[in-house]
């Protein structure tokens, strides 16, 4: 059975490599896990969805929640899926501060991202606006 989980944190350290360690963990240890997923970030704020098993999903979010480059770690959606939408990505990402901020407005009362303030529908359909727009990159082979 397959699960998507999307959360959101706050970054303890959101320096670039503090960035891009967590996204080079991720790409290391995700596809022998059968874990895909998007990691959205800016302005200190994370915004991930995790796809794959829900046993693998829900160890890698028990994880998350224990990371402590991670927090106000908050669970805005889980649900059983037919198929998934991040398919493409072990741990595809976007930085936000590069993008267009009507993207973000269009989903938001701000043109910031403020994942704690929109529902986890609305995150979700963020997400996938990027993805239709070429916004994510570290897509995998």
């Amino acid at each position: 059975m397959l699960v998507r989980l999307l959360y959101a944190s706050r970054a303890v350290d959101a320096s670039a490599a503090a960035i891009e360690s967590i996204l080079a963990k991720s790409r290391e240890h995700n596809p022998a896990t059968g874990i895909t997923g998007i990691l959205c970030y800016g302005r200190g704020i994370f915004l991930q969805a995790i796809e794959g098993s829900r046993s693998a999903v829900n160890a890698l979010y028990g994880t998350i929640l224990r990371d402590p480059r991670h927090q106000d770690v908050e669970l805005l959606l889980f649900e059983e899926i037919g198929e998934r939408r991040f398919g493409g990505w072990t741990m595809g990402q976007v930085n936000l501060s590069r993008l267009n901020a009507s993207i973000v407005l269009k989903y938001s009362e701000k043109p910031e991202l403020d994942p704690y303030a929109v529902s986890g529908a609305a995150s979700l359909s963020l997400l996938e606006e990027l993805m239709a727009t070429a916004s994510i990159v570290g897509r995998t082979g």
